[in-house]
Order: C-alpha cells, then structure tokens, then sequence
C-alpha cells in the first residue's frame, strides 16, 4: 500500500478505501472468505468492441488490488457472445452456482438490462459499467459506473447549440440504447430549441445504411447524431461520407476505441463526442483528484498489458472495481463474511451510500434515489482529428 500511496499519490478521499483495505490485511493477513466478482461481458459477437475492453479493465483492476477489505477477490468472467438472453443467463449462473457477491457487467444496454432484472431477483449487488434505464425500485440493487446518457448528450446538444446548429437528424441502433440516445437527444434539443428533424434505426448486425442516410439527407439537417457504439457505430459515417453531407457530426460515448476509429477512417474526420474525462487525462490540472486515478490506471493497463489503453471502455470497469472495493470497506463485520445473503445486503447498501470517490470517469456519489453516480464533472467533449480524439475547444460563436 505505501508503494503505491508513493507512486500515485491522491487525496486521502480518493485513496480512504485503499487504506482501510491495508489495515483490514495487516490485521486479517487477507484470510477472512473470498469475495467473490461475478463479471459479464461481451467477448465475442458485434459487442465485442466493447467487451473486450471492458475485461481488460477490470483485470486491471485486479492486477492491482487483488485483496480488498481484507477478502481475496476471486473473478470469475463470462462470456455472453453480445446476446442478451446469455447475459442473464450467465447472471443466475453466477449467482446460484458459483455464489458471487457481486455482479459487473455487460457490454451492451439491452444485455445490462437483462442482468438487472436478475440481480433484483436473486438480491445481488450489480455495478453496470454501461449506461442502462434504472427507474423507480425495480433496480434497486443496480447502479451504474458510466455516465447517463442524458448527460452525455446533453453536453454534445450544447455543443450543438453553441456551433449555430438549429435542426438535426437521429440515427441509431434499434435496441435499448437506441432509445436511451434518442430519448435523451430530444429532451435536451427541446431545452435548447433544437429541431429533431428524422429518427432512422438500424440492428447492430446490418451491413447498410443506405436508405436510412438517404432519408436523413433529403432533410438537410444542420448536423447529424448517432446514437450507437462499437464498431457498428461506424456504419452510419461512412454512408455519410460516401453521400458527400457537409453538415457536422456527433455521437455518443460509446464510439472511443480502436476498433471503431479503424473502421471509421476518414469518415469521422471532425466527428465531435462526449467522454469521460480519463481520456485527455493528462490535460487535466495537477491537482484533479480525477488526473490521480486515471494516470493510476494507465500505469496499471500498461504494466498488465504491456502498452497503454486507446479506449474509455477498460475505465468503466475499473472504476467499477473501484466503487466495489471503496463499498467492501465500509461493510461492518456484523454483516458476516462474504458468500452469504447477509453479506451481499450490506454490501448493496454501501455501494449505494458511496460519497465523492474518485474514479477515471468522474466523482461518484450514489443515493436511493441517485443510480448514476456522476455528474458534469464526469463530461468532456473530445474532437476527431487525424485519427486521435482530442479536447475539443471552445466553439466559435455562430456567424464568425
């Protein structure tokens, strides 16, 4: 601990877990039951652009703290091939068989959703890594690392207002997350007095886009969001390029990594999205307890993995582990020891009463009432430009 504590010094809030899980170890020596993290993600399937980061992120984390509150952690990591079904499937597998305390994961939003609805059943703690609907007490035992996807688009409608955008056209998955984006898209152009001018879809596994683009540009829009992610997410910008539109471009968080940059090419040259503010960490001012953690982060992927991440998705699930060690801490020893019911129920309620923990994303603060953790903290808008995503600068006031 103190090596580390040398090494990437913080505040004591950000690093408060890390020190109550050192002197649990001195005291324990880490013998107490092993806390067992049941994670779910898309290793393989159109998902997959996602899931694989989101593995690599939390074995990251594990990397660095395989201890936490005096606990072994045991992960055990499942496959669900991007399939929803498989998603929940795997979530009662871990739960019943293998008697996790915690759920992470998936990849997807419609697969998230499945895993939550299994973790209110079987009363099992769910760090979703992905930004899901979480409304009323139906979700109770689920809250969510990524930022909302009101938020996020919220802060690029903004951008939108302020670089003289007046109409704009949707396009994206028709699934969950399509929703949640185009949902959030028209609260918050509403707010703005933007114009929502087309709602086009398409299925993640679609090879064109052709017709819905056609539509979208006998609309002339002023600009064009997509609300998708992944690889997939690139289909729409190059249908776009190929029809030569001149309008500008935005998405989601869910298009930082590789892959999706890959495909993109030129095609999503200016492209302008949200993220989290891990990646244009090193920008950050010195003393940002945010900068703290990330940089932390960098130098653990990079030791695990040998170079470091070129995506936002691995942080999701590190931060994860993050809230889940930050929570292990705070369970009183009344609770019992891990791999029971009453284990899982005091670890739920930590989880859910964690106040300003830094993570790579932002400052987490969860409530009963509060299942996303961030707020405008957890936001930046990053530009493409020439193949990297960079801090976009302030936009020029329209008609200059």
């Amino acid at each position: 601990m103190n090596l580390f504590l040398e090494t990437f010094p913080a505040p004591p809030r950000v690093l408060r877990w890390l020190i109550l899980a050192g002197a649990a170890c001195l005291s324990m020596g880490a013998s107490g039951a092993d806390l067992k993290v049941g994670v779910i993600s898309s290793l393989s399937g159109p998902v997959s652009a996602l899931g694989i980061p989101y593995e690599k992120g939390i074995r990251a984390a594990h990397a660095r703290f395989p201890e936490v509150a005096g606990h072994r952690v045991e992960l055990i990591v499942l496959d669900d091939a991007s399939d929803p079904t498989t998603a929940g499937r795997n979530a009662r597998k871990l739960v019943n068989e293998d008697k996790v305390d915690v759920l992470i994961g998936t990849s997807g939003v419609p697969g998230a959703m499945a895993i939550a609805a299994v973790a209110q059943e079987l009363k099992t703690p769910l760090i979703s890594p992905t930004p899901i609907s979480l409304p009323g007490r139906e979700h109770d035992w689920t809250v969510a690392a990524s930022q909302p996807f009101e938020l996020m688009v919220s802060a690029v409608v903004k951008r939108m207002k302020a670089e003289g955008v007046r109409t704009v056209a949707f396009i994206g998955f028709s699934d969950a997350l399509g929703d949640l984006a185009y949902d959030s898209l028209v609260r918050s152009a509403g707010e703005q007095g933007i114009e929502v001018v087309a709602n086009e879809r398409y299925a993640r596994g679609d090879m064109s886009v052709a017709g819905q683009v056609l539509k979208i540009m006998a609309r002339r829009p002023d600009a064009v969001f997509a609300g998708n992610s992944g690889t997939p997410g690139a289909l729409p910008y190059l249908e776009l390029a190929n029809r030569r539109y001149a309008g500008r471009l935005y998405g989601t968080h869910g298009l930082i990594n590789a892959d999706f940059v890959r495909v993109g090419g030129r095609s999503i040259e200016g492209l302008e999205v949200p993220s989290g503010p891990v990646l244009v960490a090193e920008q950050l001012p010195a003393g940002d307890p945010i900068r703290a953690v990330s940089m932390a982060f960098r130098a653990s992927y990079r030791q695990l993995y040998g170079a470091p991440p070129t995506d936002a998705f691995s942080a999701y699930t590190y931060d994860a582990y993050l809230v889940l060690a930050d929570a292990a801490a705070r369970v009183g020893a009344d609770a019992g020891p891990p791999g029971t019911p009453a284990y899982r129920q005091a670890l739920k309620d930590a989880i859910v009463s964690t106040r300003e923990l830094a993570g790579t994303h932002g400052i987490y603060n969860f409530g009963r009432d509060s299942r996303y953790g961030s707020d405008e903290r957890a936001v930046v808008m990053v530009r493409m430009e020439g193949g990297q995503w960079k801090l976009a600068a302030q936009p020029k006031p329209p008609g200059r």
